[in-house]
């Protein structure tokens, strides 16, 4: 993976495309508003709705721009291959050491969520799953120490 791209899967890119849409349209005019309201109490200095206010401007307009680059460098990665672990795979593993099986999608580092079990490729698991194949060995480095975990199945979305 080249180091410029940014990896999603379509349901990501959807979403990304989606929150963009919303801060443009949207979050803009309601923190415009917010200004506007909060300099018509005066004194700007003083004015913690003005200086609130701004600071959320900075903050979505930054937001923006960050969303803006990744869907420039993004790459969907909509493949059906099973044959290995790609970003979109969904995969079952059985931790080795306490034979518990779980199940995780892989997915781009803006799409991660551990509760509902989305993690990114970038992340040490996420990492060592890429490219394997069905019945490889992984291990992963942890604060507990070393996890192996068997790859027991891949699936697409």
């Amino acid at each position: 993976m080249a180091k410029d791209e940014i990896f999603l899967t379509p349901e990501g890119l959807r979403n990304l495309e989606l929150e963009l849409e919303d801060l443009k349209t949207v979050k803009r005019k309601e923190l415009a508003e917010r200004i506007k309201l909060a300099i018509s109490y005066g004194d700007l200095k003083e004015n913690s709705e003005y200086h609130s206010a701004k600071n959320d401007q900075s903050f979505m307009e930054t937001r923006i721009i960050t969303i803006e680059r990744m869907l420039k460098k993004a790459k969907v990665a909509d493949n059906v291959d099973i044959s290995s672990v790609h970003v979109g795979s969904i995969v079952i593993l059985n931790d080795v050491e306490f034979s518990e099986k779980v199940e995780y999608k892989i997915v781009g580092p803006s799409e991660a969520d551990v509760a509902e079990n989305k993690i990114s490729y970038e992340s040490p698991l996420g990492g060592s799953l890429m490219g394997k194949s069905v019945g490889d060995i992984v291990s992963v480095n942890a604060p507990v120490g070393v996890i192996k975990y068997e790859l027991l199945e891949i699936r697409a979305n």
